[in-house]
């Protein structure tokens, strides 16, 4: 399982990756533009403009079709907060080959998409992402929404739910309310916290928040490429980017809407995956009882009308990488039967 999500995260680094976006892929130690210029995806990526901040924008998206007899069904994409949508792969692969079309997005501020820099809000991005879909001409689709991706996920099921067949969380984070924990930390201190993480740190951080089974040749990607960004003369406005989402998943709860969901849907956990955006922020005595996640999964599952949690051991927060054919044989089987 892990060797074929590990090729496959390697494969995206490779100039001859199939189908792939934007020309020649760039050295390894060469700069990425914002909007990762220079770093290819997996398939065609189109582009959805839209306005934010008074400003032009473009919402980048891949639509991959069904392999071999499609189903007539399409399913959406919600990546997280640190990966670009091109780490979706092995599950846009399991997905086509079910006889699904494939409709992965990069939300604005993340991948190959614009930063704005200005406020993020789960409802801009919702409606972002119903755009999309309009231009698509897709009605209903289903929804597997991943970390950050998760709590978007809700939010459109809560806003759109005539558009949501079923829904699957894959490690979502919002499980909890942030805000009573934690509390609130500037822009001035997270730019300084982000803009001075290093390689080494950073790539600490992905290893031991996410509680990550994978080899370091699969992590290192995620790494080389925030690096890379780095030496883009934009960056600064990345970075204000990067940190208005933090402030966004922080002030903006989804946990009390997500009983309410009237999609079926699947919450795919990893039994290891305490991650808690904030934790670092939260007093000791707080910190140590956050990131529950699994156990939060179980109990809103309970709540919903049509909610089931499954955890699978061993592995964190990347389940999709960590555990592939569990996580696909999971997801396929779900939305088969919904």
């Amino acid at each position: 399982m892990r060797l074929a999500s590990t090729l496959a995260l390697l494969a995206l680094l490779a100039p001859s990756a199939p189908g792939a976006q934007d020309g020649p892929v760039a050295a390894a130690d060469t700069p990425l533009g914002i909007a990762l210029e220079g770093f290819a995806y997996p398939y065609p990526v189109g582009y959805l403009p839209l306005t934010r901040d008074g400003e032009a924008q473009r919402l980048a998206y891949m639509d991959v079709p069904a392999a071999g007899n499609a189903n007539g069904r399409s399913v959406l994409l919600l990546h997280g907060r640190n990966f670009p949508s091109s780490y979706w792969l092995p599950v846009i692969q399991a997905l086509t080959t079910a006889g699904y079309r494939v409709i992965v997005p990069d939300q604005l501020g993340f991948g190959k998409s614009s930063k704005p820099v200005g406020a993020f809000t789960f409802d801009a991005m919702a409606a972002d992402t119903v755009a999309l879909l309009d231009r698509l001409g897709l009605n209903r689709v289903d929804v597997i929404g991943h970390s950050m991706g998760g709590m978007l996920a809700v939010r459109i099921a809560r806003s759109y739910p005539a558009r949501v067949n079923s829904l699957v969380l894959e490690a979502p984070i919002g499980l909890e309310d942030y805000r009573i924990p934690v509390p609130p930390v500037s822009d001035a201190m997270l730019l300084k916290r982000e803009g001075d993480l290093t390689a080494d740190a950073y790539r600490q951080q992905l290893k031991t928040s996410y509680a990550l089974s994978l080899p370091d040749s699969a992590i290192e990607p995620f790494v080389s490429t925030r690096e890379r960004v780095k030496g883009s003369g934009e960056y600064p406005r990345w970075l204000q980017s990067f940190v208005n989402s933090y402030q966004m998943i922080w002030g903006q709860p989804v946990v009390h809407e997500i009983p309410y969901i009237a999609a079926p849907t699947l919450f795919i956990m990893g039994a290891n995956d305490h991650n808690a955006p904030g934790k670092p922020y939260a007093p000791p005595e707080l910190r140590a009882a956050m990131g529950e996640n699994a156990m939060h999964a179980k109990e809103l599952a309970k709540k919903m009308g049509n909610g089931r949690a499954e955890v699978i051991e061993g592995v964190g927060h990347l389940v999709h990488m960590e555990a592939t054919e569990r996580f696909d044989a999971l997801a396929v089987d779900f939305l088969n039967t919904h």
